[in-house]
């Protein structure tokens, strides 16, 4: 539990901190330090289940404590935040329009796929030191997204509510589970210590496998609809 709470007060201290010092790129490897740090030190000691729920925690404190960060931050932080005006402004657009890729399939599932395929080659190369980061730099720009809905004049709760899609924290769930699992090949051999192989972490890539399906299948069903909440929120 201190290792968690500590965790979290590392996270929400790099907000300030990296916000302050006003380069764009020291933001998500500020976010990533501690995180990273605390994941060795549980795959470590053999606890990889623990290691799956302190990445969980770490995500979230980003998107709670990263949201709030840039929803109150003096001016506007989207330069601060790298790809942060381009996805606000994909996002705004398909909320305005319905056009784009959010609500269509057939466009964002290869964006999907390749990310997916991106995140598992990072992460089996780098022992998930660059997904870990690069995951960072998505949570970031999607805080900011959410965000500018609060600035735009959506009330707190209903920005938080619907900014924060489902399948986007299907989404992020599946990837907290995956950077674990795929740094410890790498890992393991690096830091010799004992690893049971693939079959040791077969429950845990279901568990990913199956956030990977529900994100996919729940933005197919849902972003339609939830987009003409989103622009309800928004003045015209």
């Amino acid at each position: 539990m201190k290792l968690l709470a500590g965790l979290v007060l590392a996270t929400v201290a790099t907000y300030p901190l990296g916000l302050a010092l006003g380069q764009r790129w020291l933001l998500p490897l500020l976010n990533t330090l501690p995180a990273y740090l605390v994941m060795v030190h549980l795959l470590r000691r053999g606890e990889r289940t623990a290691a799956v729920r302190a990445m969980l925690v770490w995500a979230l404190a980003l998107a709670v404590f990263g949201t709030a960060s840039l929803a109150l931050w003096p001016g506007d932080p989207g330069p601060l935040v790298v790809n942060g005006s381009a996805y606000r402004e994909e996002m705004f657009h398909w909320i305005r329009t319905g056009e784009g890729s959010e609500g269509s399939p057939r466009l964002f599932l290869p964006q999907h796929l390749a990310h997916l395929a991106g995140f598992v080659a990072l992460s089996l190369a780098s022992a998930s030191v660059l997904s870990m980061f690069l995951g960072a730099v998505l949570m970031n720009y999607m805080d900011y997204y959410v965000a500018s809905l609060f600035r735009a004049g959506a009330s707190a709760w209903a920005a938080s509510l619907l900014g924060w899609q489902p399948w986007a924290i299907c989404r992020v769930v599946a990837f907290c589970t995956l950077g674990v699992v795929l740094a410890e090949p790498l890992l393991a051999r690096l830091l010799r210590y004992p690893y049971g192989g693939l079959r040791a972490v077969k429950r845990l890539l279901l568990w990913a496998a199956a956030g990977i399906l529900a994100d996919w299948l729940l933005k197919a069903l849902l972003a339609p609809q939830w987009g003409l909440w989103l622009r309800a929120l928004l003045p015209a």
